[in-house]
């Protein structure tokens, strides 16, 4: 299994991030697919989730600013983020819903006050 976000980067607050994670080695349609991100000494938590119908949920700490997506054709999952707020700086990663697989490789997102 290999999951590689991507997408991250230094923005200020108020602006906006797609985050894009390819996933290989998995059935990925078949997989509910969620993000999470852990943030500087703390551990990580979950942020999105979108199941193999589309349904989709939040962290109310992103709420009504995040919205997930995902296409099966690409086997990818995408977080766009608004209204980006310093609180949100820390390391995405996408994985299955209750962390099913091995953890890949994170985009750093950072957001300046």
């Amino acid at each position: 299994v290999q999951l590689q976000a991507s997408g991250g980067g230094l923005v200020q607050a108020g602006g906006s991030l797609r985050l894009s994670c390819v996933a290989s080695g998995i059935f990925f349609s078949l997989n509910d697919l969620a993000w999470y991100r852990q943030a500087p000494g703390k551990q990580r938590e979950w942020v999105a989730s979108v199941t193999i119908t589309g349904h989709t949920d939040y962290a109310d700490s992103v709420k009504d600013r995040a919205t997930v997506s995902r296409d099966n054709a690409k086997n990818t999952i995408y977080l766009q983020m608004n209204n980006l707020k310093p609180e949100d700086t820390a390391v995405y990663y996408c994985n299955g819903i209750y962390e099913k697989f091995s953890w890949g490789q994170g985009t750093q997102v950072t957001v300046s006050s």
